[in-house]
């Protein structure tokens, strides 16, 4: 050290001491120095401030951080979004974070909007802001939709999903219903085209009891095209033709767009023939040429036509067509009174049910014909101005009136068939279209016939004699009664006037009784004729000997008396009486045995009954006489 220290200047021991001195302060200088060093500040740009400045700047700062409550809706910027979150600044001292899913329903979203936001936690376990914008619209919705209804407001929503029958819409956080019929002016076939897009609505309806919300898209539409509607009705002329879209088609008809407005084709105006449904003519989308028929501009209703594009049918008819000629067509509609035939579409004529077949029952048209069935039909009428034509079917087929005096002659019998019954009489049916009428008092000979239903039914078979024909009139009067042979002429022979013969008692009225006489007939006894013997009243089931007063053929009456058999008869008037009754017996005999031989009918059961017993009481009475002539020749 000496050796290198040679050329330095010697130093005193009193300098020595005030270096050693210096280089002390030195380092206690130095080491306060360190304790005093900012070390936040390495590496940074400080500025110095005084400590009025210092006072002033955190001031300001506690100013910029707001003072936030939990669970409380305020308003925030977005500053940054990711593909998951938007970063939201309310003025806290760090920023919150939302959901992309909240904001979906506004796809025009972006950095620096502003948007409400519910404070759900100052800090989560990771120390974050949590916000939600859901909740915020939520918590302010019903007042939103009440205000965009009072002031018919277009507010946006963002579709979410299809319904039935329309869609559900997202409006300020409420799930509002929109209509199908209200998502546009025309109809809409395809729901799902909408999912997932915003639009803008005007709030139509609220139901805060159920806090159900309806919107409309087709409302904003309809106030626009309310203005075009005016200025094009305005323009419009019957019988102008325009081209238009089919929009819409009903069962009554098809709704036409003309290009802001529509106008209706009612199915009778879409073709000159007959149709079930308007999807036979037009399909949806057609564009077609339609003619206006009429417009009312204060209804902005507008009627059209398309079948008046082409000429009416009847136009085309062929002129040598006339009455007696032969068509064929189809049946196109089936009424009660008749059917419709169609020749050619819009070419139609009627076949009255009348007209149908030569019976003379009425029926309905459907007996004869069905819809869609081919027919050959007869020109009755044509009338080119009213376009009006009568057909008919039975000219067609053999008139059955044809021939009747041949067919059904007076005299000769047929089987006839039960149609109806009047108060007069039976209308039977001999064959289809001809008829004929029994009248009551042709039923039967002896019985009293109150009503036809008495006697037979509808719908049975019933034999019946021709008694004549009126071929002018097709009328045929017919008869039951007189297949048989009239036992009335051989009951004139049998109670003839003063002939006694046994009768029961059926029934006693004021003026008298009924008094049931051999062979069925029926007599009547007048109440000073029922007096007896013994003088004794007379009571039903007696049975007495009753003497025939009055006997009328031409009115079927039998008049009886009980009383004059037992009053006293000269024996003079006795034989003459006796003998008069043997002598109307043999008559009668004798009649009957004429009748039975001529009758070709097995069933004359009276008749043949009453000959029996004659022949008997002959055969009593010649027996003695028999006995007295042997004894004679002994």
């Amino acid at each position: 050290m000496s050796e290198l220290n040679q050329d330095a200047p010697e130093t005193t021991a009193v300098e020595t001491v005030a270096v050693e001195k210096e280089s002390k302060s030195t380092k206690t200088a130095t080491a306060a120095s360190i304790n005093d060093f900012d070390w936040d500040s390495v590496g940074k740009k400080s500025a110095t401030y005084s400590s009025a400045e210092r006072e002033r700047m955190e001031t300001l700062y506690e100013k910029s951080l707001s003072s936030i409550t939990e669970h409380e809706v305020v308003m925030g910027s977005i500053v940054s979004m990711t593909s998951k979150d938007a970063v939201v600044n309310i003025g806290y001292k760090s920023d919150g974070i939302v959901a992309l899913s909240e904001l979906r329903y506004n796809a025009d979203i972006k950095v620096g909007d502003t948007i409400e936001v519910y404070i759900e936690s100052k800090e989560d376990r990771g120390g974050q802001l949590l916000l939600s914008h859901k909740k915020a619209r939520s918590l302010k919705s019903w007042d939103r939709v009440n205000e965009a209804l009072e002031g018919d407001e277009i507010i946006k929503g963002f579709v979410k999903c299809r319904t039935k029958g329309g869609l559900i819409v997202d409006v300020f956080g409420i799930e509002a219903f929109l209509p199908g019929s209200q998502i546009d002016v025309k109809p809409i076939r395809d729901y799902d085209v909408y999912v997932g897009k915003s639009m803008e609505f005007k709030v139509v309806k609220i139901n805060k009891e159920f806090k159900n919300v309806v919107v409309s898209h087709k409302a904003l539409i309809e106030e626009e095209l309310e203005a075009q509607k005016t200025e094009i009705i305005s323009k419009l002329e019957k019988g102008q033709v325009l081209e238009g879209t089919v929009k819409n088609i009903t069962s009554y008809g098809v709704f036409i767009d003309l290009g802001g407005v529509d106008g209706l084709i009612h199915i009778t105006d879409l073709s000159w023939g007959r149709i079930n449904h308007p999807e036979e003519i037009v399909k949806l989308d057609d564009k077609i040429q339609v003619v206006i028929l009429d417009f009312d501009e204060g209804k902005k209703r507008i009627a059209l036509g398309l079948k008046q594009l082409t000429p009416h049918p009847w136009d085309k008819v062929d002129s040598n067509l006339n009455v007696g000629d032969k068509v064929k067509g189809k049946v196109v509609v089936i009424a009660d009174y008749g059917a419709f035939i169609e020749i050619e579409p819009g070419f139609e004529g009627l076949v009255h049910v009348s007209e149908m077949s030569w019976s003379q029952h009425l029926r309905s048209a459907q007996d004869f014909l069905k819809v869609g069935e081919e027919v050959e039909c007869l020109v009755l009428s044509i009338d080119r101005e009213e376009r009006k034509m009568s057909l008919g079917i039975k000219q067609l087929m053999p008139d059955p009136w044809e021939g009747i005096e041949t067919k059904y002659p007076v005299d000769s019998k047929h089987t006839a068939k039960v149609r109806n019954f009047t108060n007069f009489g039976v209308f039977v049916e001999l064959e289809e279209g001809v008829d004929g009428l029994i009248h009551i008092s042709d039923l039967s000979w002896n019985k009293k016939i109150k009503h036809p239903s008495e006697f037979t039914k509808v719908g049975d078979s019933i034999e019946v004699v021709v008694l004549d024909t009126d071929k002018e009139n097709r009328r045929l009067s017919l008869g039951h009664k007189q297949l048989e042979e009239n036992p009335w002429d051989t009951f004139e022979t049998v109670f003839g006037e003063g002939s006694v013969r046994q009768g029961t008692i059926i029934s006693i009225n004021d003026k008298g009784a009924v008094v049931t006489l051999p062979y069925g007939i029926e007599g009547f006894a007048p109440t000073k004729h029922l007096a007896k013997a013994d003088g004794s009243a007379v009571k039903v089931e007696d049975v007495l000997d009753f003497k025939v007063i009055e006997f009328s053929k031409d009115n079927k009456k039998i008049i009886v008396s009980h009383a004059r058999t037992h009053e006293a008869e000269k024996p003079s008037d006795k034989a003459s009486g006796k003998e008069k009754g043997e002598d109307d017996t043999k008559k009668a005999v004798k009649k009957i045995k004429d009748n039975l031989e001529k009758s070709t009918l097995g069933d004359l059961s009276v008749l043949s009954d009453l000959k029996n017993e004659m022949e008997q009481n002959e055969k009593k009475k010649a027996a003695p006489k028999k006995k007295a002539d042997e004894g004679e020749e002994d």
